[in-house]
């Protein structure tokens, strides 16, 4: 059985939304603090997130912001990853 259309793993919904290579990367970028939920340090791979949240994720090159919009059951080209989350750019 699949995963809920509505929540997704979040080591799983970052590497499907190609912030990272793998999902080994996202788990790792997750356990050493770099992630946050709605504000809240998250260090828990498999921490389910659902859709209207809002993730804050520092790279080495930058911090995204990134509002969860939707579910993929499989990693997609670049292209494709435009529906599962809305860029916030802070003004």
């Amino acid at each position: 059985m699949g995963e809920c259309a509505d929540r997704q793993r979040l080591d799983r919904w970052i590497w499907h939304a190609r912030v990272v290579r793998t999902r080994a990367n996202a788990a790792e970028l997750i356990r050493s603090g770099h992630v946050r939920l709605d504000g809240a340090r998250v260090t828990t791979p498999s921490r389910m997130v659902r859709t209207g949240q809002v993730l804050t994720i520092s790279l080495d090159s930058a911090t995204r912001l990134l509002r969860i919009v939707g579910f993929a059951e499989r990693r997609g080209d670049a292209t494709s990853t435009s529906v599962l989350f809305e860029e916030i750019t802070e003004n």
